[in-house]
């Protein structure tokens, strides 16, 4: 593939058979976060090499179900990690200042 996006659908090339899949974020240094289904896990995010990606034109029957896992990771995996706030606001309500310094009771 020449450019991949969000949204597009894309096949994994795997160890095993090639599975289906929908680029969930593209990632620097030529890396792809996918939705696919795993056998035992079902509808997983997998960060794969962009190489390891083809382009398919017609709909695949396991793509409702990667498309709400989509959804509902999509918040996760945009702003900053561990889930802080992209504003650049301390990720913690409510402690907005430093400690102040505790006596020792003297």
């Amino acid at each position: 593939m020449e450019t991949t996006d969000t949204g597009d659908l894309v096949k994994v090339k795997t160890a095993g058979p090639d599975v289906d899949g929908i680029v969930v974020e593209v990632l620097k240094s030529s890396k792809v976060v996918v939705a696919v289904i795993d056998r035992v896990k079902g509808p997983v995010l997998r960060t794969v090499p962009e190489d390891a990606l083809a382009e398919r034109a017609e709909p695949g029957a396991d793509d409702r179900a990667l498309q709400l896992l989509v959804r509902r990771s999509s918040h996760a995996s945009r702003g900053t990690a561990r889930g802080g706030s992209g504003s650049g606001l301390s990720g913690r309500a409510g402690h907005t200042r430093a400690a102040m310094h505790r006596t020792t009771g003297k």
